[in-house]
Formats: C-alpha cells, structure tokens, sequence
C-alpha cells in the first residue's frame, strides 16, 4: 500500500500542477479542482525524502543507487516533456524512481529515506533488509544487478575529537581586559591561541584574513548565535533526519562549533578569540550528532546529502573532522568536489590509519595533530599526512562560551583555516599546492603565503 501511495500522490502532484508527462487530454480543469481537496493530504511528501523509520539497532541497512535517466525525447509533433533531473526539490526523475522501487521488489528491500545526488546523477536510497537477510549476500545480489549503479553498507563515521571540553569562559568573561594579548589583537584571549601562533596566522593576516572564500563545516550542529561568530555563517541546514538523533539545540552542538571557532571566529571585536580565517563565510551542514562520550556520529547518507550540498554552494574548502571506513559514495562526490577546484580537508583518525575516509581519499588533505606521539608513530611511512596543532586548543562552544578541546578534529580546522586565507589570495588554489608547501614539516600558512607575496615577512 505505502508504494501505491507514493506513487499516486506524485502522479497527483505533477497531474493538478500541469505538468505535461502527466496530463490527460479527457479531463477537464473542473474536474482537477473537485480533486484537490481529496489529494491534498497525499501531496505533502511528494519529492521530499522521508524519514528513516525507527527499527531495532540490528536491523542492516544498505545505500543503493540507480541512475538519473532522462525521460526520452518527444516524438515530432507530440507535447513536450520536462527533464526532472534537477527541478527544484525533486527527488528524482519518474523513469529513476521507477527503476529503483523495482530494484526494491526484486531484492525485497524496505525503503527508509531517498533523494537525487544531482552531481553524480544517481538516484541514491537508504534501504533495511528484510529479516534474516546477511548483509554480505545481499550486497553481491545487488552488484549483480544490471540496473544497480552503486550498492554499499550505511556506514558509520565518528569524530576525530578528543573527550568533551570542560566549558567554563562565559562571553561577558571574555569580553573582559585581559593581560598578555597579543599583539595587533584585542581579542582577549587570543595570546592563548597556540595554534593561531604556530601556524603563523597573525603575519599571514597583514595579507588576507579569507575574505569572500566559503568553508563548507560538515559536522554537528554549530552555535551561529555565539557573539564571536556574528556575521560569519551564511548557511545552515540540518541532514540528520527526525528520528535518528537528537534535535540540534538552539545553540548548537559542541563539536561543530569548536571546529567553525578555529576556522573563522571575529577577530578584533574586543571579544574571546581570533578565527585563522575571520573573514571567511561558514557554510554549516548539520550532518552528525552527539553522542556519549564526547563524540559525535554521522553516517553515509547524512554525509552524502552534506557533500551534494557544499557542491552546489561552490564551497572553496570542505572541512571533514571525521574519520571512518572507505566509503565508496562518499568518495566519489569528494572526488566530483576536488575535480571542480574545492580544496577537501580531512582528519586522520587516532592512530595514523589512512585507508578509510576521508583521509584515505587521493586529494584529500589529510591532517594529525602535531601533538600527539601515537598518530605520529602511525604516520611512519604514510604519504601525504599534514600535521598541525591540535592539543589543547582554545576555542568556541555552544551558548557562548570558551574552552579547550584536543584531536586531529581541531589540526584539520587550522588546515581548513589556512587554506581558506590562501585562496583568498590565489582563489584557483588547489589542495595539491598547499600539499607541497606543508608536507616536508608542520603546517605554515605564512610561509605558504610568502610563496605568492615574497614580501610578506614571516617569523
């Protein structure tokens, strides 16, 4: 019943719209209006993803895509018909939609959520698998399938943070005089900033501060309203659907805002911190959520749905502190990312591990904490690994308030940050340019910087 009903309530849509693929040329448009206070309840989720449906925690699940097909070209002399791929809030062409529940029947799968990746033209679905069906056996009955483009685990991903920081620096405190700032800053506790420092981001700052560049935040929700971010998030959304977490809080979430503060907090605002990047906009996309520990969580489909939108904003930088399994969709929308010129920052999960994502992805900037021993000693021999700060990093936290958090999370947002005042400077940078400067030692923006302004003086 729940597929007849979908289907009927987008053909009712497309039919009482007038859209030509659906008209009947016997109907009269007195007979469509009798029917649309029938349809009206029908019509509310057509074209919109859906809600994953609540099971038990061992239920598996799958991502499965078909792709985009374009409906076929009219006969001379016929009515002409539209090309769904890409209107507006559809999620996905009726010839794509069709081929995918059949996909579902074949398969006996249970449809939890669906939309259209319009830069892979797939049509992407996240599926439950009947009772009593392993995972493995129904992945390599969907690879065998000639109509599947892509079939895959839900994959999970977690933060790339250390525990929960102790937040105790209310803003009237930071907005306190403080002793020691430092220099050509009245922000208070900038001089405590030992990753702004370190990475030179004061001298770099007599040249580009990252204005007009965007750094996509795909994470846990972030504190827009925190007074050291005035005017510096330009979009927010939230791809974590009802059910599968937590609501974000009004403020917020931790994780997300300690990343967006290191990346582009106000400077010169006589108020808390200095972001590496404080002109930069933020494009925040709420793909994760807190969970124990301090960590937070997100999964394929939430991060899918993140990486198809920073896409569409053109985001100069992409930042990812998060780490987890290879992941073969969400490697492919980095990579349709990086082939158009983003600069795509990933962090290195604890241990030095890089065959998962993102850090695994080729082109990925893969960052560690220059902090800390173990994921230097698991570096050994890995190519192209970063490493900047990430131990004891001052920082924003959800309801306007300071403190120090740690991990790989935080080394990848001084990258995201530093590179975003370089394309400030070069807007064609790539990731490969920043690679080659920073790879040898630990991450210098300054010195990058005196690779396009010989004048700039470092130290």
């Amino acid at each position: 019943m729940t597929d007849i009903a979908n289907r009927l309530r987008c053909w009712l849509r497309c039919w009482l719209r007038g859209w030509s693929p659906c008209w009947m040329s016997g109907f009269a448009a007195a007979r469509r209006l009798a029917l649309m206070a029938a349809a009206a309840g029908l019509l509310a989720g057509c074209g919109t993803p859906p809600a994953p449906v609540a099971d038990t925690a061992s239920a598996l699940r799958v991502i499965v895509a078909v792709h985009e097909v374009p409906e076929p070209r009219p006969a001379p002399g016929s009515t002409p018909r539209m090309r769904y791929v890409g209107a507006p809030q559809y999620g996905g062409s009726a010839r794509a939609a069709g081929l995918a529940d059949a996909v579902a029947r074949t398969h006996g799968l249970v449809e939890e959520a669906g939309w259209s990746i319009l830069p892979l033209e797939l049509l992407c679905k996240q599926y439950r698998l009947p009772a009593g069906v392993g995972l493995d056996a129904a992945l390599a009955r969907l690879r065998a399938d000639p109509r599947v483009a892509l079939a895959q685990p839900l994959n999970e991903f977690e933060s790339a943070g250390g525990p929960a920081a102790v937040a105790t620096t209310s803003t009237s405190a930071a907005a306190a005089p403080a002793t020691g700032l430092l220099p050509g800053y009245d922000d208070p506790y900038a001089g405590l900033q030992r990753g702004f420092a370190a990475i030179g981001a004061p001298a770099t700052h007599r040249l580009s501060q990252g204005d007009g560049v965007r750094v996509a935040v795909i994470d846990t929700g972030i504190d827009g309203g925190h007074p050291d971010l005035a005017g510096r998030v330009a979009v927010e959304r939230n791809f974590v659907a009802a059910g599968t977490a937590p609501p974000a809080g009004p403020r917020g979430e931790r994780h997300g805002t300690e990343v967006a503060g290191v990346i582009a907090a106000v400077a010169h605002n006589r108020i808390g911190i200095a972001g590496i990047a404080p002109r930069a906009q933020l494009l925040a996309y709420r793909a994760c959520w807190p969970v124990a520990g301090g960590r937070a969580r997100c999964n394929s489909f939430t991060l899918a749905q993140a990486l198809a939108a920073a896409i569409a904003a053109d985001a100069d930088v992409v930042n990812l502190s998060l780490a987890g399994p290879a992941d073969p969709l969400l490697q492919r929308l980095v990579e349709h990312a990086l082939s158009r010129g983003t600069v795509v920052v990933g962090a290195l999960p604890p241990g030095g591990r890089q065959d998962g994502f993102p850090a695994g992805v080729r082109g990925v900037l893969a960052v560690a904490s220059a902090d800390d021993a173990a994921a230097a000693d698991g570096m050994a021999g890995l190519p192209a690994v970063l490493r900047a700060p990430g131990r004891d990093i001052l920082t924003l936290q959800p309801e306007g308030l300071y403190g120090y958090a740690s991990g790989s999370s935080l080394a990848a947002a001084h990258v995201s940050g530093a590179v975003a005042l370089l394309r400030a400077l070069r807007p064609g940078l790539r990731g490969g340019d920043a690679m080659s400067w920073w790879q040898a030692g630990p991450v210098d923006v300054c010195r990058a910087a005196q690779q396009m302004r010989p004048e700039l003086r470092c130290g």
